[in-house]
Protein backbone atom coordinates (compact mmCIF):
# COMPACT_ATOMS: atom_id res chain seq x y z
CA UNK A 1 0.00 0.00 0.00
CA UNK A 2 2.20 2.78 -1.32
CA UNK A 3 1.67 6.54 -1.09
CA UNK A 4 2.12 8.67 -4.19
CA UNK A 5 2.18 12.40 -4.96
CA UNK A 6 0.79 13.82 -8.20
CA UNK A 7 1.80 17.51 -8.72
CA UNK A 8 -0.53 20.07 -10.30
CA UNK A 9 1.24 19.99 -13.67
CA UNK A 10 0.23 16.34 -14.16
CA UNK A 11 -3.19 17.26 -15.51
CA UNK A 12 -5.41 17.18 -18.58
CA UNK A 13 -8.55 18.90 -19.89
CA UNK A 14 -10.31 16.16 -21.89
CA UNK A 15 -11.35 12.57 -21.27
CA UNK A 16 -9.28 10.54 -23.72
CA UNK A 17 -8.31 6.88 -23.32
CA UNK A 18 -5.30 7.48 -25.55
CA UNK A 19 -3.68 9.79 -22.97
CA UNK A 20 -0.63 8.27 -21.28
CA UNK A 21 -1.10 7.79 -17.52
CA UNK A 22 0.34 10.44 -15.24
CA UNK A 23 1.03 7.71 -12.70
CA UNK A 24 0.54 3.95 -12.27
CA UNK A 25 -0.50 2.52 -8.90
CA UNK A 26 -1.67 -0.71 -7.29
CA UNK A 27 -5.02 -1.32 -5.60
CA UNK A 28 -4.74 -0.18 -1.99
CA UNK A 29 -2.41 2.72 -2.80
CA UNK A 30 -3.12 6.36 -1.97
CA UNK A 31 -2.49 9.35 -4.20
CA UNK A 32 -2.17 12.97 -3.05
CA UNK A 33 -3.07 15.43 -5.80
CA UNK A 34 -3.01 19.18 -6.30
CA UNK A 35 -5.16 21.18 -8.69
CA UNK A 36 -5.33 24.85 -9.63
CA UNK A 37 -8.65 26.66 -9.97
CA UNK A 38 -9.56 27.18 -13.63
CA UNK A 39 -6.02 26.20 -14.56
CA UNK A 40 -4.59 29.29 -12.84
CA UNK A 41 -6.36 31.73 -15.18
CA UNK A 42 -8.36 33.25 -12.31
CA UNK A 43 -6.20 34.81 -9.60
CA UNK A 44 -6.84 36.53 -6.24
CA UNK A 45 -8.34 39.98 -6.73
CA UNK A 46 -8.77 39.70 -10.51
CA UNK A 47 -11.53 41.62 -12.23
CA UNK A 48 -14.82 39.99 -13.29
CA UNK A 49 -13.93 40.73 -16.93
CA UNK A 50 -11.80 37.56 -16.95
CA UNK A 51 -15.02 35.53 -16.83
CA UNK A 52 -16.23 37.05 -20.12
CA UNK A 53 -13.58 35.03 -21.96
CA UNK A 54 -13.87 31.84 -19.92
CA UNK A 55 -12.84 28.91 -22.13
CA UNK A 56 -15.41 26.14 -21.87
CA UNK A 57 -13.49 24.01 -24.35
CA UNK A 58 -10.66 23.51 -21.83
CA UNK A 59 -12.03 24.87 -18.56
CA UNK A 60 -10.96 22.76 -15.58
CA UNK A 61 -7.70 20.75 -15.57
CA UNK A 62 -8.03 17.37 -13.88
CA UNK A 63 -5.27 15.61 -11.96
CA UNK A 64 -4.44 12.38 -13.75
CA UNK A 65 -4.97 10.06 -15.47
CA UNK A 66 -4.23 7.54 -12.70
CA UNK A 67 -3.73 3.99 -14.01
CA UNK A 68 -4.81 1.42 -11.41
CA UNK A 69 -3.25 -1.96 -12.09
CA UNK A 70 -5.72 -4.86 -12.15
CA UNK A 71 -8.67 -2.54 -12.90
CA UNK A 72 -10.44 -3.81 -15.99
CA UNK A 73 -13.72 -3.12 -17.80
CA UNK A 74 -16.55 -4.64 -15.78
CA UNK A 75 -14.81 -3.99 -12.45
CA UNK A 76 -15.65 -1.25 -9.96
CA UNK A 77 -13.11 1.33 -8.87
CA UNK A 78 -13.57 2.24 -5.21
CA UNK A 79 -12.32 5.73 -4.35
CA UNK A 80 -12.08 6.62 -0.66
CA UNK A 81 -11.82 10.37 -0.06
CA UNK A 82 -9.26 10.65 2.73
CA UNK A 83 -8.71 14.40 2.78
CA UNK A 84 -9.61 17.57 0.87
CA UNK A 85 -7.79 20.82 1.72
CA UNK A 86 -8.60 24.05 -0.14
CA UNK A 87 -6.11 26.89 -0.34
CA UNK A 88 -6.34 30.19 1.55
CA UNK A 89 -8.31 31.81 -1.29
CA UNK A 90 -11.30 31.03 -3.48
CA UNK A 91 -13.68 32.66 -5.90
CA UNK A 92 -17.27 32.43 -7.10
CA UNK A 93 -18.81 34.13 -10.06
CA UNK A 94 -21.35 34.55 -12.79
CA UNK A 95 -20.01 33.39 -16.15
CA UNK A 96 -21.95 34.90 -19.09
CA UNK A 97 -24.05 32.26 -20.83
CA UNK A 98 -23.60 29.68 -18.06
CA UNK A 99 -25.68 28.65 -15.04
CA UNK A 100 -29.32 27.87 -14.34
CA UNK A 101 -30.42 31.50 -14.80
CA UNK A 102 -28.00 32.52 -17.55
CA UNK A 103 -30.74 34.55 -19.25
CA UNK A 104 -31.30 36.59 -16.07
CA UNK A 105 -27.63 37.39 -15.43
CA UNK A 106 -25.82 38.17 -18.71
CA UNK A 107 -22.97 40.22 -17.20
CA UNK A 108 -19.87 38.77 -15.50
CA UNK A 109 -19.57 38.98 -11.72
CA UNK A 110 -16.89 37.74 -9.35
CA UNK A 111 -16.45 37.50 -5.59
CA UNK A 112 -13.15 36.59 -3.93
CA UNK A 113 -13.29 34.59 -0.69
CA UNK A 114 -10.89 34.55 2.24
CA UNK A 115 -10.46 30.88 3.22
CA UNK A 116 -7.46 31.42 5.46
CA UNK A 117 -8.99 30.25 8.76
CA UNK A 118 -9.83 26.85 7.25
CA UNK A 119 -13.29 26.76 8.86
CA UNK A 120 -15.58 29.30 7.21
CA UNK A 121 -15.72 32.39 5.02
CA UNK A 122 -17.91 35.49 4.74
CA UNK A 123 -19.93 37.03 1.93
CA UNK A 124 -20.66 39.88 4.29
CA UNK A 125 -19.76 40.22 7.98
CA UNK A 126 -23.20 38.83 8.90
CA UNK A 127 -23.29 36.11 6.21
CA UNK A 128 -20.84 33.33 7.10
CA UNK A 129 -20.52 30.07 5.15
CA UNK A 130 -18.90 26.94 6.63
CA UNK A 131 -16.31 25.21 4.48
CA UNK A 132 -17.14 21.68 3.33
CA UNK A 133 -14.62 20.93 0.56
CA UNK A 134 -14.91 18.25 -2.12
CA UNK A 135 -13.84 17.40 -5.67
CA UNK A 136 -16.56 18.38 -8.11
CA UNK A 137 -15.15 16.16 -10.86
CA UNK A 138 -14.15 12.54 -10.22
CA UNK A 139 -14.38 9.89 -12.87
CA UNK A 140 -12.90 7.06 -14.87
CA UNK A 141 -12.19 7.48 -18.56
CA UNK A 142 -15.15 6.59 -20.80
CA UNK A 143 -14.58 3.94 -23.45
CA UNK A 144 -15.12 6.03 -26.57
CA UNK A 145 -12.82 6.43 -29.60
CA UNK A 146 -12.54 10.23 -29.33
CA UNK A 147 -11.95 13.02 -26.84
CA UNK A 148 -14.83 13.85 -24.50
CA UNK A 149 -15.32 17.25 -22.78
CA UNK A 150 -14.84 17.05 -19.04
CA UNK A 151 -17.77 19.32 -18.05
CA UNK A 152 -20.85 17.10 -18.59
CA UNK A 153 -21.03 14.04 -16.30
CA UNK A 154 -21.79 10.54 -17.53
CA UNK A 155 -22.19 6.98 -16.30
CA UNK A 156 -18.39 7.04 -15.81
CA UNK A 157 -18.70 9.86 -13.25
CA UNK A 158 -16.96 13.09 -14.19
CA UNK A 159 -18.25 16.56 -13.41
CA UNK A 160 -20.98 15.40 -11.02
CA UNK A 161 -20.61 18.21 -8.43
CA UNK A 162 -22.02 16.00 -5.68
CA UNK A 163 -21.39 18.13 -2.59
CA UNK A 164 -21.51 15.18 -0.18
CA UNK A 165 -18.39 13.51 -1.62
CA UNK A 166 -16.34 15.08 1.17
CA UNK A 167 -13.71 13.61 3.47
CA UNK A 168 -14.81 10.15 4.63
CA UNK A 169 -17.10 9.39 1.68
CA UNK A 170 -16.48 6.53 -0.75
CA UNK A 171 -17.24 6.72 -4.48
CA UNK A 172 -17.86 3.65 -6.65
CA UNK A 173 -17.28 3.95 -10.40
CA UNK A 174 -17.82 1.35 -13.16
CA UNK A 175 -14.48 0.82 -14.92
CA UNK A 176 -14.70 1.21 -18.70
CA UNK A 177 -11.08 0.99 -19.88
CA UNK A 178 -7.94 -0.89 -18.83
CA UNK A 179 -6.48 0.65 -15.68
CA UNK A 180 -9.60 2.82 -15.12
CA UNK A 181 -7.62 6.01 -15.97
CA UNK A 182 -9.14 7.91 -13.05
CA UNK A 183 -8.92 11.71 -12.84
CA UNK A 184 -10.23 14.37 -10.44
CA UNK A 185 -10.43 18.12 -10.03
CA UNK A 186 -12.85 21.09 -10.12
CA UNK A 187 -12.55 21.40 -6.35
CA UNK A 188 -14.95 23.46 -4.25
CA UNK A 189 -14.59 24.73 -0.69
CA UNK A 190 -18.40 24.86 -0.44
CA UNK A 191 -21.41 24.40 -2.74
CA UNK A 192 -25.15 23.86 -2.60
CA UNK A 193 -26.92 20.95 -4.30
CA UNK A 194 -27.39 22.06 -7.89
CA UNK A 195 -24.53 24.60 -8.09
CA UNK A 196 -27.21 26.76 -9.68
CA UNK A 197 -25.01 29.74 -10.55
CA UNK A 198 -22.39 27.59 -12.24
CA UNK A 199 -19.70 27.92 -9.56
CA UNK A 200 -19.24 26.89 -5.96
CA UNK A 201 -16.42 28.41 -3.96
CA UNK A 202 -13.74 27.44 -6.46
CA UNK A 203 -10.28 27.05 -4.95
CA UNK A 204 -6.87 25.51 -5.63
CA UNK A 205 -6.95 22.32 -3.58
CA UNK A 206 -4.89 19.42 -2.32
CA UNK A 207 -6.69 16.11 -1.87
CA UNK A 208 -5.80 12.53 -1.00
CA UNK A 209 -7.59 9.45 -2.33
CA UNK A 210 -7.22 5.72 -1.71
CA UNK A 211 -8.08 3.26 -4.49
CA UNK A 212 -9.41 -0.31 -4.40
CA UNK A 213 -10.69 -2.57 -7.17
CA UNK A 214 -13.87 -4.58 -6.68
CA UNK A 215 -14.47 -7.57 -8.91
CA UNK A 216 -17.79 -9.04 -9.98
CA UNK A 217 -19.98 -5.97 -9.38
CA UNK A 218 -22.01 -4.58 -12.27
CA UNK A 219 -22.83 -0.89 -11.73
CA UNK A 220 -24.92 1.14 -14.21
CA UNK A 221 -23.32 4.38 -13.02
CA UNK A 222 -21.67 6.10 -10.06
CA UNK A 223 -22.76 5.19 -6.55
CA UNK A 224 -21.41 6.42 -3.24
CA UNK A 225 -21.45 5.97 0.52
CA UNK A 226 -21.64 8.94 2.91
CA UNK A 227 -20.85 8.06 6.53
CA UNK A 228 -23.06 10.38 8.56
CA UNK A 229 -25.39 13.41 8.46
CA UNK A 230 -25.44 15.23 5.15
CA UNK A 231 -25.76 18.85 6.29
CA UNK A 232 -24.71 18.94 9.94
CA UNK A 233 -22.83 22.23 9.44
CA UNK A 234 -26.07 23.95 8.44
CA UNK A 235 -28.98 22.30 10.21
CA UNK A 236 -29.02 23.97 13.63
CA UNK A 237 -30.95 27.11 12.64
CA UNK A 238 -33.55 25.69 10.24
CA UNK A 239 -34.32 26.53 6.63
CA UNK A 240 -36.43 28.82 4.48
CA UNK A 241 -37.67 27.22 1.25
CA UNK A 242 -39.16 28.37 -2.02
CA UNK A 243 -40.80 26.17 -4.66
CA UNK A 244 -41.33 25.80 -8.37
CA UNK A 245 -44.41 23.92 -9.61
CA UNK A 246 -45.07 22.69 -13.14
CA UNK A 247 -44.81 19.85 -15.66
CA UNK A 248 -41.05 20.21 -16.32
CA UNK A 249 -38.34 19.97 -13.64
CA UNK A 250 -36.00 22.50 -15.28
CA UNK A 251 -38.52 25.40 -15.32
CA UNK A 252 -39.53 24.32 -11.80
CA UNK A 253 -35.92 24.66 -10.65
CA UNK A 254 -35.69 28.10 -12.25
CA UNK A 255 -38.92 29.20 -10.55
CA UNK A 256 -37.65 28.06 -7.17
CA UNK A 257 -34.30 29.86 -7.52
CA UNK A 258 -35.84 33.06 -8.89
CA UNK A 259 -38.16 33.11 -5.90
CA UNK A 260 -35.21 32.48 -3.56
CA UNK A 261 -33.16 35.30 -5.09
CA UNK A 262 -36.12 37.65 -4.65
CA UNK A 263 -36.46 36.54 -1.02
CA UNK A 264 -32.76 37.01 -0.25
CA UNK A 265 -32.56 40.44 -1.87
CA UNK A 266 -35.70 41.60 -0.05
CA UNK A 267 -34.88 40.11 3.35
CA UNK A 268 -31.10 40.46 3.59
CA UNK A 269 -30.53 43.46 1.31
CA UNK A 270 -28.11 41.74 -1.03
CA UNK A 271 -27.85 42.76 -4.71
CA UNK A 272 -29.30 40.14 -7.07
CA UNK A 273 -25.87 39.04 -8.34
CA UNK A 274 -24.61 38.34 -4.82
CA UNK A 275 -27.88 36.59 -3.94
CA UNK A 276 -27.51 34.34 -7.00
CA UNK A 277 -23.93 33.47 -5.99
CA UNK A 278 -25.11 32.73 -2.44
CA UNK A 279 -27.78 30.38 -3.84
CA UNK A 280 -25.09 28.51 -5.77
CA UNK A 281 -23.02 28.05 -2.62
CA UNK A 282 -25.54 27.22 0.13
CA UNK A 283 -29.02 26.56 -1.35
CA UNK A 284 -29.98 22.93 -1.93
CA UNK A 285 -32.36 22.04 -4.75
CA UNK A 286 -34.59 19.06 -3.98
CA UNK A 287 -37.21 17.18 -5.98
CA UNK A 288 -40.04 17.31 -3.47
CA UNK A 289 -42.70 15.61 -5.57
CA UNK A 290 -42.58 13.74 -8.88
CA UNK A 291 -45.60 11.40 -8.87
CA UNK A 292 -48.65 13.65 -9.11
CA UNK A 293 -48.85 14.21 -12.87
CA UNK A 294 -49.02 16.55 -14.62
CA UNK A 295 -47.14 18.80 -12.17
CA UNK A 296 -43.98 18.25 -10.12
CA UNK A 297 -42.41 20.31 -7.33
CA UNK A 298 -38.81 21.45 -6.95
CA UNK A 299 -37.91 23.10 -3.64
CA UNK A 300 -34.93 25.34 -2.85
CA UNK A 301 -33.72 25.18 0.78
CA UNK A 302 -31.81 28.13 2.26
CA UNK A 303 -29.96 27.35 5.55
CA UNK A 304 -30.66 30.19 7.96
CA UNK A 305 -27.53 29.37 9.95
CA UNK A 306 -25.39 31.36 7.48
CA UNK A 307 -27.02 34.60 8.59
CA UNK A 308 -25.41 35.92 11.77
CA UNK A 309 -26.98 38.57 14.01
CA UNK A 310 -30.08 39.00 11.86
CA UNK A 311 -33.45 37.34 12.37
CA UNK A 312 -35.08 35.68 9.37
CA UNK A 313 -38.10 37.64 8.20
CA UNK A 314 -40.23 35.48 5.89
CA UNK A 315 -42.45 37.76 3.80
Amino acid sequence: MAEHVLPFDKAHTKWNKALPPAIEIDAGDTVSCETRSAGGRITPGCDAAVLSSFNFDRPLPLAGPIFVRDARPGDVLEVEIQDVRPSRWGWSGIIPGFGLLAEDFPAPYIYHWDLSNGRDTALREDIVIPLDPFCGNMGVCPDVPHEVPIVPPGNFGGNMDIRHLTKGATLLLPVQVEGALFSAGDCHAAQGDGEVGGTGIESPTQFTLRFQVRKGIDLPGPQFLVPGPLTSKYDHAGYFATTGVGPDLMPCAKQAIRAMIAYITRTYRLPPEAAYVLCSIVVDLKISEIVDAPNWIVSAYLPLSVFRGSRDRAQ
